[in-house]
């Protein structure tokens, strides 16, 4: 989360209408998307079911504070979940009923995966720490079909991946080479 918010706080002014490789999304709506869930985990540690939450999280969230809000999101997120306990709860999300440890590793592998999304919609090389790649991709691969969620696009190499991240890259049907500049 710390490299999101690092991202997040170099979108310039008129940056948040940029494209990224999350098909059909802008930077705005990528960090959007990234707030709301991480908004999402308070109410889910706190026993709420998708049907109380109902549509509280669809839309903007991010008004026109998007840096301040994505920072409290993500900061009221690691507060809910290193509660004492938190880890061990059941929560209930729309796809069904999970442990909040296992769901706080579901979101960080997500989150690493927005990282570089946004990171190149911003211009930058999206390289991830190896650490960050390996974490994600051994959640990810833990999942039947990645693109059967909605989430993903299905994966685009023929060929293994060399490292951790084009493994992960791929496997979230992302391009290694997707540039901003390449779209013009």
């Amino acid at each position: 989360m710390a490299e999101v918010t690092r991202l997040v706080r170099a979108v310039p002014e008129d940056g948040w209408t940029a494209p990224t490789p999350c098909r059909g999304w802008d930077v705005h709506t990528l960090v959007n998307h990234l707030a709301a869930q991480h908004l999402w985990v308070c109410q889910a540690v706190a026993g709420y079911t998708p049907e109380a939450i109902g549509h509280r999280f669809h839309g903007d969230v991010l008004g026109r504070n998007p840096v301040g809000v994505w920072t409290m999101a993500a900061d009221t997120a690691v507060r809910a979940l290193h509660q004492p306990g938190a880890p061990d709860l059941l929560v209930h999300l729309p796809y069904g009923v999970r442990d909040a440890g296992g769901y706080a590793r579901e979101l960080t592998a997500e989150t690493v995966v927005h990282s570089w999304d946004l990171a190149r919609a911003l211009g930058e090389s999206g390289r991830m720490p190896p650490g960050a790649a390996t974490y994600a991709l051994t959640e990810f691969q833990g999942y039947r079909n990645l693109a059967a969620t909605g989430m993903f696009d299905p994966p685009l190499a023929d060929a293994p991946a060399a490292d951790a991240q084009d493994r992960l890259l791929d496997l979230t049907g992302r391009d290694p080479n997707w540039s901003y500049n390449t779209l013009h």
